[in-house]
């Protein structure tokens, strides 16, 4: 069986975490938690970071620091993860869903304004895998109405809209290192702090609430409980597992990166007139190579599709369902049809993509998809 996913590690993640181990200094902030803020700082740009134990935590320490309140409004994709909203729900926020663009998952920015209210406040975007929302028109809508916009990169890493950073254009940004991610950690998350006004008590909050990362540095003579917070910061030994990881992120991304051309070039004639669209890719985004996935014809054609590549010894999944009708906020949700949202959740079918795919096995999955259409099951 050719799995859907399968975690690559170089080597140098072990040396890393077997350094860490050695030094007896495992809990957060280490060694290798100051060289992953680094070299995002550096690589990238970014004003700030801080390394957290997922993106879900990221999100919720951005949901903090814009002391969202119960009432409040938060504008969100209804196509993305629950962690994406979940995040500000949290913090008694009311979601408005806005639907995906219709040749892509990414939000609709057109429909953002619509959704502005005087309780707004905040807009949330996700770049669905890896490709960039439009964040010209999306931040020219934010600063009309003085409203901060979260990015959620979670599967956007070393992705660039215009050449700038997917991360460092809104307010915030967040990342995701699980082990489904092309940067992995087994678990583990970055936020992006892009307003220096954050930065001192985005320290806080991730330290329970204190100023111990003030006292580290010799700022305070004692430090206390000051502010909310939790304990959003991970143990050394992410950080070096994930630092083994940027090591060899060039090597990474060149593989993956050819490995889904390899699936494009295979594909666009297979799927011709066969109702079956290949991946959008809008000329202001690079392409990080996250995801490679097909919008079938129809739920029952996507069905049929699984469960012949599983037949074949392949593995292909669905992706999410669409949040403004899950089971959670069905009943919350007064909004309007989200037709393309919804078109995503019944029709998107994500192929295998890891660094150990082999080009052989790309071009068996194609091969076998090719065949399913020449079969003309339905």
């Amino acid at each position: 069986m050719i799995p859907f996913n399968k975690p690559y590690l170089q080597g140098c993640e072990l040396v890393n975490i077997a350094e860490v181990i050695t030094t007896g200094k495992i809990s957060g902030d280490g060694v290798y938690t100051k060289k992953c803020h680094t070299f995002f700082e550096q690589k990238y740009g970014f004003k700030k970071v801080l390394l957290t134990t997922s993106c879900t935590d990221a999100l919720e320490m951005a949901a903090i620091l814009l002391d969202i309140q119960p009432g409040d409004e938060v504008i969100a994709p209804s196509y993305t993860f629950v962690s994406t909203v979940n995040a500000f729900v949290l913090r008694g926020a009311k979601i408005k869903f806005a639907d995906s663009c219709r040749s892509n998952p990414n939000i609709d920015p057109e429909q953002i304004e619509n959704l502005i209210s005087l309780r707004t406040k905040a807009i949330v975007v996700v770049h669905y895998a890896g490709v960039a929302c439009d964040m010209d028109r999306i931040m020219d809508i934010a600063n009309k109405f003085n409203i901060p916009v979260v990015e959620d990169a979670a599967q956007a890493v070393d992705s660039y809209y215009k050449d700038k950073p997917l991360g460092s254009i809104g307010t915030f940004g967040t990342f995701s290192f699980h082990e489904t991610k092309n940067i992995i950690a087994g678990e583990g998350g970055l936020l992006v702090i892009n307003d220096d006004k954050f930065a001192h008590r985005a320290e806080i909050i991730r330290e329970k609430g204190t100023n111990r990362t003030s006292f580290y540095r010799g700022e305070v003579a004692k430090y206390g409980w000051v502010d909310i917070g939790s304990s959003f910061l991970p143990s050394d030994i992410i950080a070096a597992c994930l630092y083994g990881q940027l090591q060899n992120m060039d090597d990474i991304q060149n593989k993956r990166k050819e490995l889904w051309n390899r699936y494009f070039n295979n594909l666009k004639n297979l799927t011709t007139n066969n109702g079956i669209a290949l991946p959008n890719l809008s000329e202001f985004s690079t392409n990080n190579a996250h995801m490679f996935y097909l919008i079938c014809e129809s739920l029952e054609q996507r069905t049929s599709i699984i469960s012949y590549l599983k037949d074949n010894d392949i593995s292909s999944v669905f992706h999410y369902l669409s949040l403004h009708s899950s089971e959670f906020y069905l009943e919350e949700y007064e909004g309007a049809e989200l037709s393309n949202a919804d078109k995503f959740t019944d029709r998107l079918l994500r192929l295998p993509l890891y660094y150990e795919l082999s080009f052989t096995d790309v071009d068996y999955i194609c091969q076998v998809i090719g065949s399913f259409l020449s079969k003309k099951i339905k």
